[in-house]
């Protein structure tokens, strides 16, 4: 098939009376893809500020304010834990398991 046949077929198919309707139904597909897919997120975005505001809720009950004394150390090991926090979200975010999966196995009844 020659370059003109193609570029012919494919306007043939784009200008025929059903080219529309299969554009709207590809364009269709699309967009429920994408919305699916927005749900994910949204679900997702829901669970970790609720997963944070549970965490922040239980640290604040258990953990009393320091007197004023102790407040410099609290604070450098409070640094040097962030960092170690924060290598090891790194670690999880690249090599996972991540809490979604964990949480969408628990709600599947695995």
């Amino acid at each position: 098939m020659t370059q003109a046949q193609v570029v012919e077929t494919a306007l043939n198919s784009f200008l025929s009376p059903d080219g529309s309707e299969r554009m709207e139904a590809a364009f269709s597909r699309r967009i429920d893809k994408v919305v699916r897919q927005l749900d994910k997120l949204d679900y997702r975005v829901e669970l970790n500020s609720e997963a944070l505001a549970l965490f922040v809720r239980f640290w604040l009950t258990a953990n009393p304010a320091l007197p004023d004394a102790a407040r410099v150390a609290a604070q450098a090991q409070g640094k040097e834990r962030f960092e170690g926090f924060v290598e090891a979200l790194a670690r999880k975010m690249e090599f996972g398991p991540k809490l979604v999966e964990a949480v969408g196995r628990l709600g599947s009844g695995v």
